[in-house]
Protein backbone atom coordinates (compact mmCIF):
# COMPACT_ATOMS: atom_id res chain seq x y z
CA UNK A 1 0.00 0.00 0.00
CA UNK A 2 1.35 3.42 -0.97
CA UNK A 3 1.19 6.11 1.69
CA UNK A 4 3.03 9.11 0.29
CA UNK A 5 1.16 12.30 -0.53
CA UNK A 6 3.35 12.48 -3.62
CA UNK A 7 1.57 9.38 -4.93
CA UNK A 8 -1.40 11.66 -5.59
CA UNK A 9 0.60 13.33 -8.35
CA UNK A 10 1.33 9.95 -9.95
CA UNK A 11 -2.34 9.04 -10.19
CA UNK A 12 -4.36 9.20 -13.39
CA UNK A 13 -7.38 9.71 -11.14
CA UNK A 14 -5.84 13.05 -10.13
CA UNK A 15 -4.54 14.20 -13.51
CA UNK A 16 -7.48 13.19 -15.71
CA UNK A 17 -10.13 15.33 -14.00
CA UNK A 18 -7.69 18.23 -13.53
CA UNK A 19 -6.65 18.19 -17.19
CA UNK A 20 -10.27 17.79 -18.32
CA UNK A 21 -11.33 20.79 -16.22
CA UNK A 22 -8.43 22.90 -17.54
CA UNK A 23 -9.19 21.88 -21.12
CA UNK A 24 -12.86 22.79 -20.77
CA UNK A 25 -12.03 26.16 -19.19
CA UNK A 26 -9.54 26.92 -22.00
CA UNK A 27 -12.14 25.96 -24.62
CA UNK A 28 -14.58 28.26 -22.80
CA UNK A 29 -12.04 31.10 -23.03
CA UNK A 30 -11.55 30.44 -26.76
CA UNK A 31 -15.33 30.45 -27.30
CA UNK A 32 -15.47 33.78 -25.48
CA UNK A 33 -12.69 35.10 -27.71
CA UNK A 34 -14.61 34.17 -30.85
CA UNK A 35 -17.56 36.26 -29.62
CA UNK A 36 -15.70 39.30 -28.26
CA UNK A 37 -12.39 39.21 -30.17
CA UNK A 38 -10.47 39.68 -26.93
CA UNK A 39 -9.02 37.22 -24.44
CA UNK A 40 -10.82 37.28 -21.11
CA UNK A 41 -8.88 35.19 -18.62
CA UNK A 42 -11.80 35.26 -16.17
CA UNK A 43 -13.25 32.40 -18.25
CA UNK A 44 -10.58 30.19 -16.69
CA UNK A 45 -12.41 30.32 -13.36
CA UNK A 46 -15.97 31.05 -14.47
CA UNK A 47 -19.08 28.92 -14.14
CA UNK A 48 -21.62 28.33 -16.87
CA UNK A 49 -21.08 28.56 -20.59
CA UNK A 50 -19.77 26.25 -23.29
CA UNK A 51 -18.51 23.66 -22.40
CA UNK A 52 -19.34 22.58 -18.87
CA UNK A 53 -16.09 22.26 -16.93
CA UNK A 54 -17.91 20.49 -14.09
CA UNK A 55 -19.13 17.85 -16.54
CA UNK A 56 -15.65 17.53 -18.04
CA UNK A 57 -14.06 17.12 -14.62
CA UNK A 58 -16.52 14.58 -13.24
CA UNK A 59 -16.71 12.49 -16.42
CA UNK A 60 -12.90 12.62 -16.63
CA UNK A 61 -12.71 11.32 -13.07
CA UNK A 62 -15.22 8.54 -13.69
CA UNK A 63 -13.50 7.50 -16.91
CA UNK A 64 -10.05 7.50 -15.28
CA UNK A 65 -11.33 5.46 -12.33
CA UNK A 66 -12.99 2.99 -14.68
CA UNK A 67 -9.93 2.62 -16.88
CA UNK A 68 -7.53 2.43 -13.92
CA UNK A 69 -9.47 0.27 -11.46
CA UNK A 70 -12.00 -1.44 -13.69
CA UNK A 71 -15.53 -0.56 -14.67
CA UNK A 72 -16.83 -3.19 -12.25
CA UNK A 73 -15.09 -1.65 -9.23
CA UNK A 74 -17.36 -0.13 -6.58
CA UNK A 75 -15.34 3.10 -6.66
CA UNK A 76 -16.19 3.47 -10.38
CA UNK A 77 -19.88 3.26 -9.51
CA UNK A 78 -19.39 6.03 -6.93
CA UNK A 79 -17.51 8.19 -9.46
CA UNK A 80 -20.17 7.55 -12.12
CA UNK A 81 -22.99 8.48 -9.73
CA UNK A 82 -21.10 11.65 -8.76
CA UNK A 83 -20.71 12.56 -12.45
CA UNK A 84 -24.38 11.92 -13.25
CA UNK A 85 -25.64 13.97 -10.30
CA UNK A 86 -23.24 16.82 -11.16
CA UNK A 87 -24.27 16.90 -14.82
CA UNK A 88 -27.98 16.64 -13.98
CA UNK A 89 -27.63 19.49 -11.49
CA UNK A 90 -25.73 21.65 -13.99
CA UNK A 91 -28.39 21.26 -16.67
CA UNK A 92 -31.46 21.58 -14.45
CA UNK A 93 -31.17 23.24 -11.04
CA UNK A 94 -28.26 25.59 -11.79
CA UNK A 95 -29.64 26.42 -15.24
CA UNK A 96 -33.02 27.32 -13.72
CA UNK A 97 -31.28 29.47 -11.08
CA UNK A 98 -29.49 31.34 -13.88
CA UNK A 99 -32.78 32.01 -15.69
CA UNK A 100 -34.33 33.25 -12.43
CA UNK A 101 -31.34 35.54 -11.86
CA UNK A 102 -31.75 36.97 -15.38
CA UNK A 103 -35.44 37.66 -14.74
CA UNK A 104 -34.75 39.24 -11.35
CA UNK A 105 -32.08 41.45 -12.92
CA UNK A 106 -34.61 42.62 -15.53
CA UNK A 107 -37.10 43.42 -12.76
CA UNK A 108 -34.40 45.31 -10.85
CA UNK A 109 -33.51 47.29 -13.98
CA UNK A 110 -37.14 48.37 -14.36
CA UNK A 111 -37.42 49.26 -10.68
CA UNK A 112 -34.09 51.11 -10.73
CA UNK A 113 -35.33 53.37 -13.50
CA UNK A 114 -38.32 54.42 -11.37
CA UNK A 115 -36.70 54.37 -7.89
CA UNK A 116 -33.28 54.60 -6.29
CA UNK A 117 -32.28 51.00 -5.68
CA UNK A 118 -29.01 49.12 -5.50
CA UNK A 119 -27.46 48.30 -8.87
CA UNK A 120 -26.04 44.98 -7.62
CA UNK A 121 -26.74 42.31 -10.22
CA UNK A 122 -27.15 38.59 -9.67
CA UNK A 123 -24.82 36.21 -11.51
CA UNK A 124 -26.81 34.89 -14.45
CA UNK A 125 -24.40 32.41 -16.01
CA UNK A 126 -24.73 29.60 -13.47
CA UNK A 127 -25.87 26.48 -15.23
CA UNK A 128 -25.58 24.79 -18.57
CA UNK A 129 -27.70 23.67 -21.47
CA UNK A 130 -27.76 19.95 -22.19
CA UNK A 131 -25.44 20.55 -25.15
CA UNK A 132 -22.88 22.31 -22.92
CA UNK A 133 -23.04 19.37 -20.49
CA UNK A 134 -22.64 16.81 -23.30
CA UNK A 135 -19.66 18.63 -24.79
CA UNK A 136 -18.08 18.86 -21.33
CA UNK A 137 -18.69 15.14 -20.80
CA UNK A 138 -17.07 14.33 -24.16
CA UNK A 139 -14.03 16.46 -23.29
CA UNK A 140 -13.73 14.70 -19.92
CA UNK A 141 -13.87 11.23 -21.43
CA UNK A 142 -11.41 12.08 -24.21
CA UNK A 143 -8.92 13.78 -21.89
CA UNK A 144 -9.11 10.89 -19.39
CA UNK A 145 -8.37 8.39 -22.17
CA UNK A 146 -5.35 10.46 -23.20
CA UNK A 147 -4.08 10.85 -19.62
CA UNK A 148 -4.46 7.13 -18.90
CA UNK A 149 -2.36 6.37 -21.98
CA UNK A 150 0.58 8.49 -20.70
CA UNK A 151 3.36 6.00 -19.87
CA UNK A 152 4.72 8.06 -16.95
CA UNK A 153 1.42 7.60 -15.11
CA UNK A 154 1.08 3.87 -15.85
CA UNK A 155 1.13 1.54 -12.90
Amino acid sequence: MRNSLLDLFRSVCFWAPLCAWLTAQCVKMICGFTHTRRFDFSYLVSTGGMPSAHSAMTSGLATAVGLDMGFGAPIFVVALAFAIVTMFDASTVRNAAGRQARLLNEIMDELFEAHRLSEVKLKELLGHTRLEVLVGMAIGILVAMIVVSVPALAR
